[in-house]
């Protein structure tokens, strides 16, 4: 699938996120495609009608998404500008902190494919339907979009671990893989196992899978309002027609929403979910993910976040108490004798910044080898490095075009000549040398034939987060698209056969109705599909609604009945959406 051009997705796209924009081709849904999503939205808005948050129910009638057939991004895009946000579609899933990413800058990435007939109930990939009918329509309440917002704010500074990236890798390939209609049992049961594989060789819960977790229990699966008479604001749940009602069911527990709970739950995204959470209001979300941020490194610093952000293997930014910003790919820390980081080491290309502005002169191209330096104070001194005076560093030989020596209390020592000093709001963050030679007890850190030893400055780490501080001067985000990818679909004739079925049944019930020749092409459809396609009961449906509308052939409505109750007792999975799709017909 090609990558959009960022004119096309009619929002701005920041650029380390535009390798995850794809064009929609809008043209390449098939009629079954624009059935499916027929199907699923009249079923939804009949039924969430009294079971949905008024803010979903209000959305749906204001967003720019249609009961009829799938919308275009376009012009979802015209209805979402009007609350500041936009669209993209994207390629299936994508990694979560870049998804939270998109939702931070005000941007809905939506997958553009569509679930296939046989997986109209539910997919455990991300689709259109789930995207678009999910999320788009609440996001038109204020409340709901400033969670979030803050959310995407928050979720997209969470530091994964490889094992999170390998567990999302491995869930990518099993949707693909589920979704495909080539696909053998023992491709999707190598899938499984696969996945089960990766999930067991998680050793801990990385702030960027706790973040999913609240997520998951919020965004995409959270009940709101009274405990025992819940309303559904979860895209995950708005957006399937079997979850929407099996949710309500009583062996389906329903919990006071609870911070620590949901960040504990672990969930599966390929089976129904054995218990959901409700919270009061969208308040007490805003309040909670808050709280959580409070706990995470991007607010606490120090070492621990530095060897999360390590482990992370991915492009993240340490932040020194002077204010300096090092985003690049942390590769090494040096410690002290009582486990505190004491030097901190980035691999390949390294930006430097300052209240998230990259500092001239210091982009990924100087910095293109990587970045090292020490973290704390000078030995012997009670102020920090950073708010020394012009005074104080004359006193301490810290002057330029002048070798000197600096000692630093954690044992790390830095000599060389001054060649400049950088203060930014009113602090020194950088500090040049030539010549010089870092050195931590018998290790040399940096040896004087690399070139200038670009110093950062700072008592202390007081922030690490996943990302790079000017993520649009750095260009890329911390994970890249997969290499996973989604397999076009190749129609055989018989199916091209199928939907050109659907297509005259669509064409028939849009245009205005004439009733000879519209029950004649009707009559020719269900010949057909008795002859070729015994099992195709959406099509049937279709046929059935407009017969029951214009009151027409009551023996042939019958009959199709007869042929729909068949297909029920044949096939489990059939049988709930075809009496759902039947009682619709008696409800209209």
């Amino acid at each position: 699938m090609k990558h959009a051009e960022p004119e096309r997705t009619l929002v701005r796209v920041p650029v380390h996120l535009k390798q995850f924009v794809v064009e929609q081709n809008y043209d390449r849904y098939t009629p079954i495609d624009h059935a499916v999503w027929r199907y699923v939205m009249r079923q939804n808005r009949n039924y969430l009608g009294q079971r949905a948050h008024s803010a979903y129910l209000e959305g749906l009638r204001t967003s720019g998404i249609g009961i009829e057939r799938i919308p275009n991004i376009a012009e979802m895009n015209e209805s979402l500008a009007q609350i500041g946000w936009g669209a993209v579609t994207i390629n299936g899933f994508i990694p979560a902190v870049a998804f939270f990413d998109f939702q931070a800058h005000g941007i809905l990435p939506i997958a553009c494919d569509i679930r296939t007939y046989d997986h109209i109930a539910y997919t455990p990939a991300p689709d259109i339907i789930h995207e678009a009918a999910g999320h788009a329509p609440i996001i038109k309440d204020e409340k709901y979009r400033t969670f979030l917002k803050i959310f995407g704010e928050i979720g997209s500074k969470a530091l994964s671990s490889r094992e999170d990236y390998e567990v999302y890798e491995a869930i990518r390939r099993l949707s693909v893989v589920k979704e495909d209609p080539s696909a053998t049992p023992e491709e999707v049961a190598q899938a499984e196992a696969d996945l089960e594989q990766k999930v067991a060789a998680v050793t801990g819960v990385s702030e960027a899978a706790q973040v999913s977790r609240l997520y998951w229990w919020t965004v995409e699966y959270g009940l709101i309002g009274d405990l025992d008479h819940p309303q559904i604001y979860g895209a995950g749940l708005l957006s399937s027609v079997g979850e929407s009602i099996s949710c309500m069911k009583d062996d389906v527990k329903k919990l006071p929403f609870s911070l620590k709970a949901c960040i504990e739950t672990d969930f599966d995204i390929t089976k129904p979910q054995p218990q959901l959470f409700v919270c009061k209001d969208f308040d007490e979300l805003i309040e909670a993910i808050r709280e959580f941020s409070k706990t995470m490194a991007v607010s606490v610093g120090g070492t621990e976040s530095l060897i999360k952000a390590q482990q992370m293997g991915q492009t993240s930014t340490s932040v020194y108490s002077s204010g300096l910003q090092v985003s690049g790919v942390l590769s090494e820390l040096e410690f002290d004798m009582q486990g505190e980081a004491v030097y901190l080491k980035m691999s390949g290309p390294t930006a430097l910044a300052v209240e998230g502005k990259q500092l001239p002169g210091h982009g990924k191209e100087y910095h293109q080898e990587g970045f090292g330096s020490p973290i704390g104070r000078l030995a012997n001194e009670a102020t920090p490095l950073e708010l020394f005076s012009d005074e104080q560093l004359a006193e301490k030989g810290i002057i330029l075009d002048h070798t000197v020596t600096l000692p630093f209390a954690s044992g790390v020592e830095v000599r060389g000549k001054v060649s400049y000093i950088q203060r930014e709001q009113g602090k020194i963050v950088l500090i040049g040398f030539d010549e010089c030679t870092v050195r931590y007890g018998e290790k040399t850190l940096f040896q004087a034939e690399w070139g200038t030893f670009d110093m950062a400055v700072g008592e202390k780490i007081i922030s690490v987060f996943a990302g790079a501080a000017d993520r649009e001067a750095f260009e890329t985000g911390t994970h890249q698209p997969s290499a996973v990818q989604i397999k076009p679909p190749v129609y055989t004739e018989e199916q091209k056969r199928q939907h050109q079925l659907y297509q005259t049944v669509r064409d028939i019930r849009e245009a205005p109705f004439e009733e000879q020749k519209s029950v004649e092409g009707l009559l020719q459809v269900l010949s057909v599909l008795e002859q070729d396609y015994p099992s195709d009961w959406l099509l049937r449906l279709e046929i059935l609604e407009i017969l029951t509308e214009h009151r027409l052939l009551s023996a042939v409505q019958a009959k199709i009945r007869h042929q729909l109750q068949q297909i029920a007792e044949g096939d489990e999975e059939a049988k709930p959406l075809i009496d759902n799709g039947l009682a619709l017909l008696v409800v209209s």
